[in-house]
């Protein structure tokens, strides 16, 4: 759980320094939920 949150928390901040277009915001969006849902996968192994 703690792993999920520092990975929430590097995301967010990634896509905050990173998103100056719609585009932008749209990646940083998806790679956030990435990492969401890789670490929830290792959560239930």
């Amino acid at each position: 759980m703690r792993k999920l949150i520092v990975l929430a928390a590097i995301a967010a901040s990634l896509s905050v320094a990173a998103c100056n277009t719609v585009e932008g915001a749209g990646k940083d969006v998806s790679s956030a939920g990435k990492a969401v849902t890789e670490t929830a996968q290792d959560a239930k192994n």
